[in-house]
């Protein structure tokens, strides 16, 4: 099957078109050169005076896993008949914050999006998360496994094991579970409040174990530069939601001393503790920290006002904040000396000082930080607000008269305490397409993504131009999914299979006997067990993988 897409406005700033006219042709579900198609071409559309873009990346977005089941469970109130269209006739849904994996994907598929990464994958729920991203049909996916919480690493770092052993286990560790990129949450912290402890900072040591959040997150992260993994580490910092945090955050920055970093929902992590109510934004200070240090990249979280339920491996925080529930019900839970769980439902208000607040700071840190290549647009699905509000998000940074108009509907203390409004910046559409395509795609080491270029995926998306941005991002005219036709004017009309994308760094397996020894002595299963192996997925004949490239570099083998 050949398309051919006639005067398309290209937007692929990953190949330096912005604003082109041009024509696109897809061959066999990837983007071709003309010479490729030799003159056949099966069907048109004819595009002029349309915006085309690559599909978008959400690059953290809680979509499958054992906690999004419990949040289910949890919140049966908010589950409505809402059916989708099936291949055996039709199959329920769910409201916004609890999803289900299958109305996930075609709420993505309906606004454009064409990939979705799971960003808290637990080691002993991997199987079962992927089974999960199996039944989200249309968008790419993939996970990102959690380590720096487990007994076993915490046991590792204690025992200051040499940096081989620690590159075998963490290589291991994303090979068994087939994971695109690591996580840490709360390093260290997750694991300290099992010992009782209720917050962690960055250089206090973790009464058990005597290892500090720093000490977990050099090592992770010099891990993973020597196993060549694209993606740096992922970083759910210190002190999420606690005012002063900021100040952890900048430690944090300051810390990684030029190695990559990607802080994730930074707007949880960017309180100040000034003013009357001792809650103040740190937007400013955050930005200018990202844009002195180029190794670091960020995505925003930013809130939404409504309810929500969020959802996080930082028991530690989800704990703290079950007093704040909204209804008044939450759960915690250890999760097989692997980490942590926390579910608290909770409703932002507009009215609500702080929630006012963190809603201006997730906004001034979007247009403060200068390089859109190293900030993603994210709301941390469903913790800040169900990704469904990213149409609106775009229009409230794109347009600054929008952005004023809410604005004046804040608490009006939350309004003085914060500079949005000195902020002039709007978000072009190049910026938007790096943000949301290149940029993510570039950072997980994705090659034939978030670009229009010959030989890419052929994810296209087209957009109707509209002042509204919240209009035009909220339903494309028609949305391409390696080259079929998923969604038309905001609807699916097809369902097709995505790819499950993994990184698999090289390591020595006869180096991990002290592992094997701790599953049979404390997971209460054989290591060979842990490990997702393609005939887990026996229903989903047609689920394919997709490798993110990992660079050979220096393993630390030689090096202690």
């Amino acid at each position: 099957m050949i398309i051919q897409l006639t005067n398309a406005n290209i937007y692929d700033p990953a190949n330096n078109k912005v604003g082109v006219t041009d024509t696109l042709y897809i061959k066999d579900g990837v983007i071709a050169d003309k010479q490729e198609v030799n003159g056949t071409v099966d069907k048109t559309y004819d595009l002029k005076g349309k915006v085309v873009m690559a599909g978008a990346i959400d690059i953290h977005s809680h979509i499958a896993g054992g906690k999004n089941n419990l949040a289910r469970l949890m919140m049966p109130e908010l589950h409505r008949a809402t059916l989708f269209p099936a291949e055996n006739g039709f199959r329920a849904g769910s409201s916004e914050p609890t999803m289900t994996s299958f109305s996930s994907g075609y709420r993505y598929a309906e606004m454009g999006f064409t990939a979705a990464f799971e960003p808290a994958m637990m080691p002993v729920n991997a199987r079962q998360t992927h089974l999960e991203l199996a039944d989200t049909p249309i968008i790419d996916k993939g996970a990102y496994i959690m380590i720096g919480n487990e007994d076993y690493f915490m046991t590792l770092l204690a025992q200051k094991a040499d940096r081989r052993t620690i590159n075998d286990y963490v290589a291991w560790m994303m090979d068994a579970t087939k994971a695109l990129a690591v996580k840490v949450v709360n390093p260290g912290g997750v694991n300290a409040f099992k010992f009782n402890q209720r917050s962690l900072d960055l250089d206090e040591h973790n009464q058990h174990y005597q290892v500090t959040p720093r000490q977990v997150l050099m090592t992770l992260s010099r891990a993973l530069l020597d196993l060549g993994v694209t993606h740096p580490l992922h970083v759910h910092g210190c002190n999420l939601g606690v005012a002063g945090s900021v100040r952890s955050t900048l430690d944090t920055i300051k810390g990684a001393e030029g190695l990559p970093l990607h802080i994730t929902h930074i707007q949880f992590h960017a309180y100040g503790d000034e003013g009357e109510k001792g809650f103040s934004s740190g937007a400013a200070e955050i930005a200018e920290a990202v844009n002195s240090n180029p190794n670091i990249t960020v995505d925003v979280g930013q809130i939404m006002f409504g309810q929500t339920v969020t959802e996080s491996g930082d028991v530690m925080h989800q704990h703290a904040a079950s007093k704040h529930a909204e209804p008044k019900k939450w759960v915690c839970v250890d999760i097989e000396c692997q980490g942590g769980c926390g579910l608290v439902p909770f409703h932002y208000r507009d009215k609500d000082y702080v929630n006012a607040l963190q809603w201006a700071i997730g906004l001034e840190i979007f247009l403060l930080v200068e390089d859109p290549w190293r900030v993603f647009l994210t709301t941390d699905h469903p913790n800040g607000a169900p990704f469904t509000c990213y149409p609106h998000l775009m229009r409230l940074l794109m347009d600054k008269s929008y952005r004023a108009s809410f604005f004046k509907h804040l608490h009006p203390e939350a309004q003085r305490m914060s500079n949005l409004m000195s902020i002039t910046r709007e978000y072009t559409l190049e910026e938007i397409a790096i943000m949301t395509r290149a940029g993510p795609a570039r950072i997980l080491g994705l090659t034939s993504q978030g670009h229009l270029g010959a030989g890419a995926q052929a994810d296209v998306v087209v957009y109707t131009p509209n002042d509204n941005k919240e209009t035009m991002f909220a339903k494309p005219d028609y949305v391409f999914k390696d080259g079929t036709l998923v969604a038309q004017n905001g609807k699916v009309v097809a369902s097709v299979m995505g790819r499950h994308c993994i990184a698999r760094p090289k390591y020595d397996r006869g180096a991990l006997k002290g592992l094997e020894t701790w599953y049979d002595k404390y997971q209460g299963m054989h290591i060979n067990n842990a490990m997702v192996k393609p005939e887990d997925f026996g229903d989903y004949e047609d689920i394919r993988f997709l490798e993110a490239h990992c660079q050979d570099r220096h393993d630390g083998r030689s090096t202690s």
